[in-house]
This record gives structure tokens, sequence and C-alpha cells, in this order.
């Protein structure tokens, strides 16, 4: 796996569920790693990645969604993608940069169907699937 990075930007299609769960679960995770999420596009706070991150403990309600071409910063250690139009873009967006780029294919929970508390089910299973990746990734 390497060395554990200085800072990591995790992209995603809107930066409104996959991201900023990452974002979050690494910060918490891994404070001493600088951590930011972005989208291709920008989407709206979605209310079930706060009610399921609010479970674990962590406070996502105000979290604004933002693009790539909003960030500050854009030199990062590692970009990690979780979305293949993410991965894409953050190919297109490091070309000319000596950055490592990790795709990390996963679901998009708001295209779950079914009652609230089975959306939900889906939510909790892409924020566990993070927390796991998030843990086995950056512990030496």
């Amino acid at each position: 796996m390497g060395e554990r990075p200085g800072s990591i930007l995790f992209v995603c299609g809107m930066n409104a569920i996959r991201s900023p769960m990452a974002e979050n679960l690494a910060r918490h995770l891994f404070p001493s790693i600088f951590t930011q999420s972005a989208g291709v596009r920008c989407g709206e706070r979605d209310p079930f990645v706060v009610a399921v991150m609010d479970e674990i403990g962590l406070d996502l309600s105000k979290h604004r969604p933002k693009e790539l071409d909003e960030l500050e910063d854009d030199y990062f250690d590692l970009i990690i993608t979780l979305a293949p139009e993410a991965h894409h873009k953050a190919l297109e967006f490091t070309r000319t940069m000596a950055v490592d780029v990790e795709y990390w294919p996963t679901q998009d929970p708001s295209l779950a169907t079914g009652s609230r508390d089975q959306i939900l089910d889906s939510y909790r299973q892409v924020r566990d699937l993070l927390q796991m990746k998030i843990g086995k990734r950056f512990t030496r």
C-alpha cells in the first residue's frame, strides 16, 4: 500500500453522498491527514447522508457540495475516485501533476428504491464499505 498520504481528495459525481461520507470518515479515523472532497458537478445536500452519518456520531449537516473547480488547494498526495465519471475527470485534472489516483467503485445509494428504511440501509452499506476501505487503506 505504500506510505500514508499527507493529503487526500475524495471525488464522486456531485459531492453530495459518497465523497463527503468518505471525507468525514477519513477525517475522523485519521485526523493527521488533510482531507477534502469534491464532485464533478455540484449536487445538493442529501438528508439521508446526514442521518446515517449521525448514527455513528459524525455531523454532515453543514456540508456544502462543491465542484473540483471550487477547490482552493489543488495539490493532493492521493485522489480517490468513487464513481466512473469522477475517475475520468480526476485523470484529466491530474494529467500534468505527480499525484496518485485510485478508483474505488462505490454504488450510488440515491438509486435505491423502497421504504425509507430500505433506502437508509443502502446508505448505511455505502458508509460502512467506505469506513472499512479507508481503515484498511490508511492503517500502517
